[in-house]
């Protein structure tokens, strides 16, 4: 069937994604202007323990529109899927399994922010978390950037010297298992923030933080979530988010800070104005700036796009024995 969709398994889109290649698509993607109505807010829906969540937009690319869609379970189980139209046919181009998407889009997404933060060369590398999104954040990060030293603190001391030992080993660089997050947080020149304290309090403290270091804070994505400390909101003198409106409404941290009296919104950039180079002046004269990443479709979409092209090429996508209706649509009444 020549119009039947394709579908990429989470084994076979981490398989064939690389760092370099993906990062170099998001910072493209992220060139271009989007506007919120290529790439509106996500909406969930909740029910009795349960819960499901969508993103969805249209890639400024002009070639998929799309949509991730993951849900939880009253079994306290999550699936996730990205569906993939084409734009041009409206042919439903590729269904995914999104469950290795967003690690790799989380961690590609805060490379692009790095790298047009960080200036050219080695950085010190503290890292706050062991999980999944620590580990491709570090991967993300040596893409980009020279690892000189990596410190990594986790609550569990087996998985931190385990993180350690996995990255002394692939990237060949001294990553040290600290036993504080003070550790981890003092004297480096970047600061990954990729994990949540059990009662919900932040992880790190804002005086330990140096004066000209770059936090990225990617853990905390909900009203309910903390990570990082209103004082270090206040400090931060340059705000970048992929998504304002949802970092300065929706996450934990900035509602408590906002609670607190602190003003942030004017410090508050997009992600997108960022890599267009539209405050430079801005970043120029900042010095403790913060990216904070709640995830958005645009980048679930171009990981997605990415997978699906790649596992064609290599024949590692598999097309289903199925194709679906497609109808003609109406065209919008001017207005």
């Amino acid at each position: 069937m020549t119009n039947a969709p394709w579908f990429v398994s989470a084994q076979t889109a981490s398989e064939v994604i690389t760092w370099p290649e993906l990062i170099d698509t998001l910072r493209n993607a992220y060139a271009m202007p989007h506007t919120e109505e290529e790439n509106p807010p996500r909406t969930v829906a909740r029910g009795q323990g349960t819960w499901i969540r969508s993103l969805c937009a249209i890639l400024p690319t002009r070639t998929v529109m799309g949509a991730k869609i993951f849900g939880l379970s009253r079994q306290r189980a999550v699936t996730y899927t990205v569906v993939l139209f084409d734009q041009e046919t409206g042919r439903i181009a590729g269904l995914l399994d999104g469950e290795s998407l967003t690690a790799f889009r989380t961690a590609a997404t805060s490379a692009v922010a790095v790298d047009r933060v960080m200036p050219p060369g080695p950085v010190t590398l503290g890292v706050l978390g062991s999980g999944s999104e620590a580990n491709s954040h570090v991967r993300a990060i040596a893409a980009i950037r020279p690892i000189q030293r990596l410190s990594v603190f986790s609550p569990s001391a087996d998985n931190r010297e385990e993180f350690a030992a996995t990255f002394r080993r692939e990237l060949g660089i001294d990553c040290t298992a600290v036993e504080t997050a003070r550790a981890a947080v003092t004297d480096h020149s970047l600061l990954v923030a990729a994990a949540r304290s059990r009662d919900e309090t932040p992880i790190f403290e804002s005086i330990w933080v140096n004066d000209g270091t770059f936090i990225v804070s990617v853990g905390s994505t909900l009203p309910d979530q903390r990570e990082v400390e209103t004082a270090l909101i206040a400090r931060s003198d340059l705000i970048i988010a992929d998504a304002p409106e949802e970092v300065a409404e929706g996450t934990g941290d900035f509602i408590a800070a906002h609670r607190a009296g602190i003003q942030f919104h004017d410090k508050l950039v997009s992600l997108n104005d960022l890599a267009r180079g539209l405050v430079d002046d801005r970043l120029r004269d900042a010095r403790l700036p913060i990216f904070k990443s709640v995830g958005s479709a645009i980048q679930d979409l171009v990981v997605a796009e990415l997978a699906l092209r790649k596992a064609k090429e290599n024949g590692t996508a598999t097309q289903l024995p199925a194709e679906f209706v497609l109808k003609p649509g109406k065209r919008p009444k001017k207005t």
